[in-house]
């Protein structure tokens, strides 16, 4: 009986020692180590030594084969979220429908965001999540205020551009005014004009208030005031044919005053020169009021309304700010610059703004309805698609593609790919790229592998 109990023992304790190896051995399985290189994750030994393409030192990675194969089996499936919002406040929302506790309107549902599959699967072991601290942002909808900032520059305004013209034949003998650049007010005296059909016109007058003083007869006031009126279509003033009048002598060079204000932008007058009726003396630009045309990148240039509000800096004035209004918008882009050519009139009463100085324009753009927004620096952007990594669990993450819209103050509008709420991860995307490819890179939406270079 002795021997039996020995012998039973002795079987037990070989069939306990046989099931811990088995149990050893298949605790031991589930960890699978190889040699990789940092460089070229697609290398792997199972052995330390160099990478046979950069010659670096290849480094041990250990995969947890159960952890890795449930990481990489979680596909979420294409899903839609419906919202219901409040039509006088879209940021009160409810996932049923309902009447609004604002003003108790019937809520509106809104325009589903969807979520797409997930294009790689990655579970940390609980060595690697020592060394992973990650911020999250949660996907979150808001309305987006775009902040544009651009150049212009000043220009004359066209609408402002005059002349002054000779309103009668004759020959100029004196010239007033020096150069271009010079400003010319209204009433100023421009130049001295010898024109024989001017004389007369000033000696008939004479002779029209002369009648008209001897013979108060409603004839002769007429002669007189079409005579009146003759000179001063020829631009000469009333004091002038006064003048003539009283002294009973009509100069044989006769001054031409102004009847306008500005710059000088071209100087056609010189002394001995004909001009026949309708030509110009001297182009003016009235610089009261000065065109900021702006340039706006091809990008920017669906957002661009007329009457929006611009602000405007000089680096020649420095501390003022001006604004305007946009008033003009070309209806082309260039072809060679892609640039949009918008404008505004600005109020220049005092003359600082001078045409050529350039402006730093900025523009406010509030764009409509809430858009699903998320921060800039959480997108991997590998040039032919976006990519964003979201928290499934607290060791699993899943990267998803994404189509975005406008960016601004760091966010970025995403337009397809995410549902709100869903939290993104900020600090630590590029430890799960990187980790992803090590573990066979990317799946597409057609379910093809493919990895992609930074």
């Amino acid at each position: 009986m002795n021997k039996f109990l020995i012998i039973l023992s002795m079987l037990l304790t070989v069939y306990g020692c046989d099931k811990a190896a088995e149990s050893g051995k298949a605790k031991t399985e589930k960890v699978m180590s190889y040699y990789t290189c940092s460089m070229h994750p697609k290398v792997r030994e199972d052995k330390p030594g160099k990478c046979p393409i950069c010659h670096m030192n290849l480094t041990k990675v250990e995969m947890d084969m159960e952890e890795h194969a449930e990481g990489h089996t979680n596909h979420t499936p294409e899903t839609v979220k419906k919202v219901w919002a409040c039509e006088s406040d879209p940021e009160v929302t409810s996932d049923v429908p309902g009447l609004c506790p604002l003003d108790d309107t019937p809520m509106v549902l809104q325009k589903s965001k969807k979520a797409t599959e997930a294009i790689a699967n990655v579970k940390l072991r609980k060595s690697q999540l020592k060394h992973f601290s990650p911020s999250f942002f949660p996907a979150t909808s808001m309305k987006m205020t775009k902040e544009i900032r651009l150049l212009g520059v000043v220009l004359q305004s066209e609408d402002r551009e005059s002349s002054i013209p000779a309103r009668i034949s004759g020959r100029v003998e004196k010239v007033y005014i020096k150069s271009t650049g010079s400003l010319v007010q209204a009433g100023d005296p421009v130049v001295d004009l010898y024109s024989p059909k001017l004389i007369t016109g000033g000696e008939e007058y004479i002779l029209a208030k002369k009648s008209y003083k001897e013979n108060r007869t409603k004839v002769f006031k007429e002669l007189l005031k079409q005579s009146e009126e003759r000179l001063r279509l020829w631009g000469i003033k009333s004091h002038q044919y006064e003048k003539w009048a009283n002294d009973n002598n009509v100069p044989r060079d006769i001054t031409i005053y102004s009847n306008v204000s500005g710059i000088v932008r071209s100087k056609n007058a010189i002394i001995g020169k004909y001009f026949k009726e309708g030509q110009s003396f001297f182009d003016l630009s009235d610089l009261s009021d000065v065109w900021v045309e702006i340039d706006v990148y091809e990008a920017d240039s669906g957002l661009i309304k007329i009457a929006q509000p611009v602000e405007m800096k000089f680096a020649a004035i420095p501390g003022k700010l001006y604004s305007g209004n946009l008033d003009f918008i070309e209806p082309t882009i260039s072809m060679d610059t892609h640039i949009l050519k918008v404008r505004t009139t600005v109020d220049n009463q005092n003359g600082l703004l001078k045409p050529g100085m350039i402006a730093d324009v900025s523009l406010s753009v509030t764009l409509p309805d809430h858009q699903l927004v998320i921060p800039r620096s959480a997108i991997i952007d590998t040039g032919k698609r976006k990519v964003v990594w979201i928290k499934v669990s607290k060791n699993q993450f899943q990267a998803k593609m994404i189509k975005t819209g406008y960016e601004t103050a760091g966010y970025v509008e995403v337009k397809e790919g995410l549902m709100e709420g869903e939290e993104i991860v900020l600090d630590g995307a590029f430890l799960l790229d990187a980790q992803a490819q090590l573990f066979g890179g990317y799946t597409d939406m057609k379910g093809a592998s493919s990895g992609h270079n930074h």
